[in-house]
């Protein structure tokens, strides 16, 4: 093959090679020829897309399938001009091309990857020929949305009561009053949970919590939805006629994706369900919401931003420009670079990801939040 080495990668700028609004992005594209070859152009592309598609079969004979997408921003710059009518002429050897690229600063999804959805950042490299079909080369990147603990709401305390009359095999009133903190918590960080319990019935009893969480995809009007537990707690029965205050912590785990909440057509969230076991009997429960943010060290270790961040450049031609080029690659031995986070994959990283929290109420008597 004449061209035996196309590939695009960029450097890592922290521990966990993530990036978010504002970053520069480094790297290079490399390109590799066995022999002359001529160039029509050279361009380099940066965007943000979120996709969804699935499928549905109703009867024997309908099959319907949703898709949406949403789009956040297409950079393009031009590494070698471009060339209708006439070529560059690249010699045998190794070519590197170096290119520094801005995120945008804007309000964009973080990464995500589920069975029918994404949400993806990703660095392309296109090399057009003559008579050929476009090369392509591209890589991904871990997109995490910076976190804002002052949005409103995310502070307050959240509050949810409920009670049941036992009427079936029993007799008597089953209540309950639970209470956590605030609604937004980190990566990593502790989630108490208060729940007052008055058992005024002939049945034992017992509390769980669990804590889950609810992807949802939405296309063409419709909703894609499922949920799975992440933490389950067991609590100590509560005997008929006895009150008692049940106090149990839970760990958000590290490694658990932050909520999405800022991407109209896929939903990460989060609750935790408190729940009242009772043998013979429908459960009184209650759900309130839990916003997930990205650690701490997660959106500050990113780079040193200040929080006025410097204005980007217009965009041109309908193309917002936030990429500055480096001199042309040229043939040449071995070259010292820093280590490259990522070469071309066709798989965004396994990350998903949050950001625009909504202003939740606190959750009256027998409301429930799915």
């Amino acid at each position: 093959m004449t061209i035996q080495n196309f590939s695009i990668e960029y450097d890592a700028i922290n521990s966990k090679n993530i990036f978010s609004t504002g970053d520069n992005i480094n790297g290079r594209i490399v390109l590799e020829v066995s022999k002359e070859i001529q160039v029509q152009a050279l361009i380099f592309r940066a965007q943000g897309q979120a996709n969804v598609c699935w499928h549905e079969q109703h009867g024997q004979n309908v099959h319907m399938v949703y898709t949406s997408k949403e789009k956040y921003y297409n950079v393009e710059h031009h590494i070698l001009p471009t060339r209708p009518y006439g070529t560059d002429v690249i010699g045998p050897g190794k070519h590197v091309y170096p290119f520094s690229f801005k995120i945008p600063e804007s309000n964009f999804p973080s990464t995500f990857k589920s069975s029918v959805g994404k949400i993806v950042h990703k660095l392309k490299a296109e090399l057009k020929q003559s008579m050929k079909m476009t090369k392509m080369a591209k890589t991904h990147i871990t997109f995490v949305s910076p976190a804002d603990m002052n949005i409103p709401g995310l502070l307050e305390p959240q509050h949810g009561s409920r009670d049941k009359t036992i009427s079936a095999f029993g007799s008597g009133t089953v209540a309950m009053d639970v209470n956590i903190e605030r609604l937004g918590y980190w990566q990593g960080e502790a989630l108490k949970v208060t729940v007052e319990i008055q058992n005024q019935s002939s049945r034992v009893v017992k509390p769980k919590l669990i804590f889950y969480k609810k992807k949802s995809h939405f296309a063409q009007g419709k909703r894609r939805m499922n949920t799975s537990d992440i933490l389950k707690e067991k609590c100590d029965p509560v005997e008929s006629g006895c009150s008692k205050t049940v106090r149990k912590t839970i760990t958000i785990p590290q490694e658990l994706p932050p909520s999405i909440l800022n991407c109209s057509i896929i939903r990460l969230e989060y609750r935790l369900k408190i729940l009242l076991d009772i043998k013979y009997a429908s459960n009184p429960e209650i759900k309130l919401p839990i916003v997930v943010l990205p650690e701490k060290s997660s959106h500050t270790a990113t780079s040193k931003k200040s929080k006025e961040y410097e204005t980007l450049a217009q965009p041109t031609s309908g193309t917002a420009s936030s990429l500055s080029q480096a001199p042309a690659g040229h043939a040449q031995g071995p070259v010292r670079y820093p280590p490259a986070a990522a070469s071309a994959s066709d798989d965004p990283p396994p990350y998903d990801a949050y950001a625009l929290y909504p202003s939740y109420s606190h959750v009256d008597r027998h409301s429930s939040h799915l």
